[in-house]
């Protein structure tokens, strides 16, 4: 089947993600992941820094959308997502490659870090497989990848007297940017996360925050929903440093499992780094059992020539 690419636009996003969401229930969650990260990706983590259709491309054929990459993620990473008739092929190895290529050629070389990056589900021997051929090298776990079901006992979300749980506002944005840039030393700034609040797929009624006595955002988590597989995501999820330890990023997932419980979710996922214990710790004591794992990949970036060691 001829493949075609063509760069993203805004417009694609809902046809994008009820693709994705097709491919899931037809294939199953190892190759793909749960269809919020989409416009998370591409929204939050691109951040707007360079137009949409310069990092984000997709592929079709005679069937409809045969592909997605989503390039330079954290500067020099990428996501390539293809479609079940494609996985394992040479149209697919054909995505990784200009994935590869678009990433380096977007993305100076680092002396620190002379690698592009990608992930890929531990299972996914399909896709391992293809990267190696493409000479890609495992260096990493990556995350660990937690679900739980939604069916059983949801303990009430708590707040300490004086914090309040509720939906985003327009008007968070200079504090949902400084709560970021606590929990993940990130460089939002309230206009910029003004422009993520306006683009397509996110939903202020999905962010739920924890507001502190004095107004401020004191902790956070959006969460996305797939209803053909009735399956809910969490990303991100944070608190303030000012704000932590007191169960807030506990008491605002809980309170998005029981909105996504009432729209007829059935599970709910979260992804987090393998090593970042804290998070671990917080997703297990709300019942999220690890079910998959990721493993980093990398090859020298073109410009890089010296060995493939860090």
């Amino acid at each position: 089947m001829p493949l075609s690419r063509r760069s993203y636009a805004d417009a694609d996003l809902p046809g994008v993600v009820d693709a994705v969401s097709r491919w899931i229930a037809q294939a199953g969650r190892v190759g793909y992941d749960h269809v919020g990260e989409i416009p998370h990706r591409i929204y939050e983590n691109l951040r707007g820094r360079r137009p949409v259709g310069e990092t984000v491309h997709l592929w079709e054929d005679a069937a409809g959308l045969a592909g997605l990459a989503v390039t330079t993620r954290f500067g020099n990473a990428f996501d390539v997502f293809a479609a079940p008739r494609h996985r394992g092929s040479a149209a697919e190895s054909a995505m990784i490659r200009f994935a590869f290529e678009r990433t380096a050629a977007l993305s100076p070389l680092d002396p620190a870090d002379p690698f592009v990056c990608t992930d890929v589900f531990a299972a996914d021997h399909a896709r391992v497989t293809l990267l190696e051929a493409e000479g890609f090298e495992e260096f990493r776990v990556w995350d660990d990848v937690r679900e739980r079901a939604l069916d059983g006992p949801l303990d009430p979300p708590s707040v300490a007297v004086g914090f309040r749980l509720r939906s985003a506002r327009p008007d968070d944005a200079e504090g949902l940017a400084e709560a970021r840039n606590t929990s993940f030393g990130e460089d939002w700034t309230g206009a910029r996360y003004a422009a993520f609040m306006r683009a397509p797929g996110y939903d202020p009624a999905r962010e739920i925050v924890a507001e502190a006595p004095d107004g401020r955002v004191a902790a956070f988590t959006v969460h996305w929903t797939d209803p053909r597989n009735a399956t809910g995501h969490f990303e991100p999820v944070g608190t303030h440093t000012a704000f932590q330890r007191l169960g807030l990023a506990r008491a605002v997932m809980l309170h998005a499992m029981r909105l996504m419980r009432d729209e007829g979710i059935a599970t709910v996922t979260v992804n987090h780094n393998t090593v970042n214990i804290p998070a671990r710790r917080l997703y297990e004591s709300l019942g999220f059992e690890r079910t998959h794992r990721t493993l980093g990949f990398r090859r020298p970036h073109p410009d890089h020539a010296g060995p493939a060691t860090a």
